[in-house]
């Protein structure tokens, strides 16, 4: 029997990122941050000295990179060329150069085998913004995750200033709009719910809510599939 896959997709601050997690851990899946991985090639830029919307440069930049997902227990650690880059590419900076990298072709085109190749080897959780349509158009769940841009706001503000990364309500706002209408209109595999993903809007629901009701699912589909 082949291995189950997940697709999470939605905007940014919409608790992709933890409710995957919880839900890998629960199931016994691996969890895959595709942001993550966008993160680390944004990071590889701008230590490159290269700016986030410069395409050319960063295109050029691909050939002599090395990217590779390690795991510590169950958490998700990203090695740049050996480094262990996964605290250094969590800032708002590098969000800005992850969306603008992740719009560019040639570097989702460089990632797709990465990802793909997760979902083959093992029962995965996989998040982002073209999961679901793109990565793995023959996921065994899509869940297009998502709750109002200020209530994501809010979640993301409290998020960084718990990290100590001093920010203002109406800058994570603001930001979160760019993005999301960035997500949203790019060329290369826009951010929209794939045809069969089914809708879950966590604005109301508190963390253990939303945990459960993406649990359910996941359950009640491999059910279907004879899986469980």
């Amino acid at each position: 029997m082949g291995n189950f896959s997940v697709a999470i997709d939605g905007p940014a601050g919409a608790g992709k990122s933890t409710l995957a997690k919880a839900a890998a851990r629960a199931m016994g899946f691996i969890y895959v941050d595709t942001g993550a991985i966008y993160r680390t090639v944004g990071f590889a830029a701008k230590r490159a000295g290269i700016a986030p919307d410069d395409a050319a440069g960063v295109t050029a930049l691909l050939p002599g990179l090395s990217i590779d997902i390690t795991y510590i227990g169950d958490t998700q650690h990203m090695l740049l060329d050996g480094e262990d880059v996964s605290d250094w590419i969590r800032t708002p900076e590098m969000s800005d150069y992850a969306s603008n990298v992740s719009a560019m072709p040639a570097v989702r085109a460089y990632l797709m085998d990465m990802q793909r190749q997760m979902a083959e080897r093992y029962n995965v959780i996989m998040d982002g913004r073209d999961i679901g349509t793109v990565v793995l158009p023959n996921a065994g769940l899509k869940v297009f995750l998502t709750a109002a841009v200020e209530k994501r706001a809010a979640r993301r503000h409290l998020e960084l200033a718990e990290k100590g990364i001093n920010t203002t309500f109406e800058e994570v706002l603001r930001d979160m709009r760019i993005r999301d209408e960035r997500d949203s209109n790019r060329e290369a595999a826009p951010l929209r719910a794939a045809e069969d993903a089914v809708i879950l809007d966590t604005g109301d629901l508190t963390l253990e809510e939303s945990i459960q009701a993406l649990l359910d699912l996941i359950q009640a589909r491999m059910s279907e599939g004879g899986m469980v």
